[in-house]
């Protein structure tokens, strides 16, 4: 790689700003790209459009220090990297629109000898057809130098980082790369040397795009079988976090916990494209899919029943991020449980507590009012904790406003 590349970073999200920070931070020039200006200006004003750990400490020194800068499109550079959205549609088949959109983006700008990296999360195959977009609209380019055109390289790195830790372990993890061509994966190992202290593994570009899905179907499926327990325990009259517990003390089991669902860009998302790509034969990965998307319905099936004791039921639900501790909202099931319970539950008034966040979220505006965290309980018939969040786990079920109250604890955080 070069001493002190130019890094245009495509998509300043959960993933795109926190890497171009760290680019910035190891010497790079970063130009990070947004088509949202209300990010581009955020980040120009050295400040972080959601909240991630030390994220805004590192994004404002290298405003600052003149190592990065946001605009809305893409200038020449000497690597790319593709940090846009992956989601599926409503048949669970790839949304890669955004991808396309930043290969469009991008284009024009290349002159030969670029390094382009795929980093958002995709089905196998896509890093090929991002240089195959690429090469029908610039055909004087070539993957592999090809008669005598100028080369451009491509590769897959996908990120394998928790959201509240993403500035530590961005740096700390080991790295899957993999290029469409040896070459291309050794420039992108020198890329990823650059910030990276974990082993660098270079691979090429499918099994790079694998190695992400399987990861996060790996958890998926472990996941799975904790919430498929909770159904059975249910059923059966068993307390599952008393059962867990102690399956967990033979050396060799390690059950995690049931939940209300699967929520964040990755599991719930990640485990479809592998089923996308090969239906016939995902069968396990399909069916712990279902088994997860089928929780947050349970739970609301929870709540109804217990709302047949009141005419007019007040409810307070904590927490509608994905995990504990985050303002990421992306595919969250508590999202999705507490608009089901509006819809299912019309006479009920449903009051959300969520701390990490300002507003509701777009699905629930005008469904569930926002209140702290005293006083909804203590208004409340019905409590439903979503997300163990600490500012929740910390208060435990013996507080004064509690007694008297049907407590529905979906994390067995209150146990």
């Amino acid at each position: 790689m070069l001493v002190s590349p130019t890094v245009v970073v495509v998509g300043l999200g959960y993933i795109g700003l926190p890497t171009a920070a760290v680019l910035a931070g190891c010497g790079a020039h970063v130009v990070g790209v947004d088509i949202n200006p209300e990010t581009v200006a955020a980040v120009n004003a050295g400040r972080v459009p959601f909240v991630e750990p030390d994220l805004e400490r590192a994004v404002s020194a290298a405003v600052e220090g003149g190592g990065l800068r946001a605009q809305a499109v893409p200038p020449p550079a000497d690597v790319y990297i593709i940090a846009v959205p992956t989601p599926f549609k409503a048949d669970h088949q790839p949304d890669l629109s955004y991808v396309d959109a930043a290969c469009d983006a991008i284009a024009d700008q290349l002159t030969g000898g670029e390094l382009v990296v795929l980093e958002s999360t995709s089905p196998p195959g896509t890093t090929q057809m991002v240089a195959d977009r690429i090469m029908i609209a610039r055909p004087d380019l070539s993957t592999d130098a090809s008669g005598g055109r100028p080369q451009v390289h491509f590769a897959h790195a996908p990120e394998r980082v928790l959201p509240g830790r993403i500035m530590h372990e961005l740096v700390a993890n080991d790295r899957i790369v993999g290029g469409l061509t040896p070459a291309a994966g050794e420039h992108a190992r020198g890329l990823y040397a650059s910030f990276c202290k974990g082993k660098i593994l270079v691979t090429d570009a499918l099994t790079a795009e694998m190695s992400k899905l399987v990861e996060n179907s790996y958890r998926d499926v472990n996941i799975a079988f904790a919430n498929e327990l909770s159904f059975i325990c249910d059923n059966m009259g068993i307390d599952v976090w008393e059962l867990i517990d102690l399956a967990n003390h033979h050396p060799r089991v390690d059950i995690l916990r049931p939940g209300p669902g699967v929520g964040g860009h990755c599991i719930a998302v990640d485990p479809w494209f592998i089923v996308a790509a090969d239906r016939d034969n995902a069968r396990l990965i399909r069916t712990a899919r279902e088994v997860n998307d089928a929780k947050p319905a349970y739970v609301v099936d929870q709540v109804v029943a217990a709302a047949e004791q009141f005419a007019t039921p007040r409810i307070a639900c904590l927490g509608v991020a994905f995990k504990a501790n985050v303002d990421d909202l992306r595919e969250s099931p508590a999202v999705q449980v507490v608009g089901e319970i509006t819809e299912r539950i019309p006479q009920a008034s449903v009051t959300v507590v969520e701390p990490h966040v300002l507003t509701l979220p777009e699905a629930l505006v005008g469904k569930a009012s926002l209140g702290d965290l005293v006083s909804s309980v203590e208004w409340a018939d019905i409590v439903v904790l979503l997300v163990d969040h600490d500012a929740f786990t910390a208060v435990g079920p013996q507080i004064r406003t509690m007694a008297g109250k049907t407590v529905i604890d979906t994390r067995g955080a209150w146990r």
